[in-house]
């Protein structure tokens, strides 16, 4: 009583099994079976798991495909959970009705422009695994309020039209996992929030690769859009992330009100991910407390990170490099701007061509304060390796900072502007430029103890 061409379903791509499936859902035993077959759909199949109860969709190890030929998701699961996760906040019945609606081992192709995957709103515990979603304007769509989102090894592939794999739109959602998955060739965004309020969101081992948009500004692998809305604590971890090179896209942004505490987003964690071939590497927008660390990140069309407008961000292990077998008009490099309390540690940032003869470098920090740059390797600059433009209260320590070039386009090393003595520059091996190793314009730091490389 769960299979649904025992209610007429004909699955043969051509017939509407719409209503056969909505009679297997209603009459059936509270799940949804679908063998090998192409079964067509024009309208939404709405599962309210208040009056169904329990409900779990099955594509008998992936051999069926259900085809949406309307706009709006093909499958929409409705709760009525309005609590959180503690299991005091359920209301009476929720628990034994509505947990865990799963839907598992199933493709699910778009055959409209409009066309939806998954839709969610309401539930807890929902869980997607083994499922391949393509050709959707929405892979996976998040709405209104949600709870415990489990969303594991599925192919979210290949969007139609301006794109987004797993959407977080204007919801409310805590306890959320995105692990194992491929999201790939969506052309807005392979993942993004937007206008919602998000703690606790992990996206780990994925793979996020190709989501952008040549032809239209601002796309971007992961992005995390808290300029309506709060986004805390999350990781995005052991992943590959890259693209290619269109306008104003990122592999990963994170963007938050521009409030003077940058409260709206922060609390993140960056960490053990290969990053690379987009415009930016990296953008922090008005951001708080973002831990960068361990990842690889190669050929930054405009920059590998940008950091503007942040606060406590700490850059640290991470290696800026290009890759040999790759050609292109990379850039790379490290901006800061506008920020306070940054840290900058054990980078290895190599053939930087960032920058030019007047301004600019491999890390450029410029009106921000409160900055430490310790231990960092800076090796082939084209222009300089740090340029420091109006600092306050910094540190740059046990850096080295030089160019191997057997034909060195190195301006200086360090250029220091606009900053007093409460900037630091101490124990740095520098090399000399054109215009010297280390060079001071327009103000008198605090220098001492650096030496020159042979």
């Amino acid at each position: 009583m769960s299979q649904v061409k025992n209610f007429g379903a004909l699955g043969d791509g051509q017939h509407d099994d719409t209503e056969a499936i909505r009679h297997c859902l209603t009459q059936g035993d509270g799940s949804l079976q679908f063998s090998r077959g192409k079964y067509r759909i024009t309208s939404t199949i709405e599962v309210p798991l208040a009056t169904r109860g329990r409900t779990a969709v099955f594509g008998d190890g992936g051999v069926a495909t259900l085809i949406m030929d309307a706009p709006g998701p093909a499958l929409r699961f409705l709760g009525s959970h309005g609590g959180n996760a503690f299991p005091d906040t359920f209301q009476p019945g929720v628990w034994e009705s509505e947990r865990m609606p799963t839907v598992t081992q199933l493709e699910i192709l778009g055959g409209h422009d409009e066309a939806i995957g998954l839709q969610f709103e309401g539930t807890m515990q929902a869980t997607v695994s083994g499922v391949l979603i393509r050709r959707c304007r929405y892979g996976i769509h998040l709405v209104k309020r949600n709870r415990n989102v489990l969303i594991a090894n599925s192919h979210i592939y290949d969007g139609r039209g301006p794109a987004i794999g797993i959407y977080f739109d204007g919801v409310n959602l805590h306890q959320t996992n995105i692990v194992g998955c491929h999201i790939s060739y969506q052309r807005h965004a392979g993942i993004k929030i937007q206008r919602s309020e998000i703690r606790n969101l992990q996206i780990t081992g994925c793979d996020i690769e190709y989501n952008f948009d040549p032809a239209a500004p601002d796309s971007a692998d992961v992005w995390i859009d808290n300029r309506a809305g709060t986004v805390r604590e999350g990781t995005i971890t052991s992943c590959t992330i890259q693209a290619r090179r269109s306008p104003g896209g990122a592999n990963v942004r994170i963007e938050g009100a521009p409030d003077e505490l940058a409260k709206s987003a922060g609390l993140w964690t960056i960490a053990s991910n290969i990053i690379q071939s987009q415009e930016i590497n990296l953008l922090l927008r008005s951001c708080r407390a973002v831990v960068v660390s361990g990842n690889s990140f190669c050929s930054g069309f405009e920059r590998s990170i940008i950091v503007e407008k942040c606060r406590n961000i700490a850059l640290g292990t991470n290696t800026i490099d290009y890759n040999p077998d790759y050609g292109g008009d990379r850039t790379d490099g490290i901006t800061i701007t506008d920020s306070a309390a940054c840290t900058l540690t054990g980078l290895i940032v190599e053939s930087v061509r960032a920058g030019s003869s007047e301004t600019g470098g491999a890390i450029h920090i410029a009106r921000s304060s409160e900055m430490t740059l310790t231990g960092c390797q800076i090796i082939d600059p084209m222009h300089r390796g740090v340029h420091l433009d109006t600092v306050r209260n910094s540190v740059v320590s046990g850096c080295t900072v030089l160019s191997r070039k057997a034909s060195p386009t190195l301006r200086e090393a360090i250029l220091a502007q606009k900053c007093g003595p409460d900037v630091l520059l101490q124990g740095n091996l520098l090399g000399k430029g054109a215009r010297g190793d280390l060079v001071v314009e327009g103000g008198a730091p605090t220098a001492s103890g650096n030496g020159s490389s042979a």
